[in-house]
């Protein structure tokens, strides 16, 4: 039997956990909140396209997206643990900071 094929460096055929670091703005002028976004996706591509589709549903006009990463871990700290979990079942979580 045949393994599928990937096109991920890291050889996995399962979604991978982003974490998508930025500034979302709700308003025109406004400064912005600083947000996370984890969610799942088989590459950086549909995890940025995700994000900005998710953001785009909870109101935000615009995004500047500034840092994405893997999370290899589950992550020890609230919020972040619940919102790896949520992106397990295949929610994106957008964690707002004040």
């Amino acid at each position: 039997m045949t393994q599928p094929q990937n096109d991920n460096d890291n050889g996995s055929v399962e979604p991978m956990v982003f974490i998508i670091i930025g500034k979302a703005y709700e308003r025109d002028g406004d400064e912005g909140i600083d947000i996370h976004v984890i969610l799942r996706a088989p590459d950086d591509d549909t995890a940025v396209r995700d994000t900005l589709n998710a953001l785009s549903e909870e109101g935000f006009l615009e995004a500047d997206l500034d840092q994405i990463g893997m999370l290899t871990e589950i992550p020890d700290e609230e919020p972040h643990a619940s919102a790896y979990q949520g992106a397990l079942e295949g929610e994106v979580a957008i964690i707002r900071f004040a």
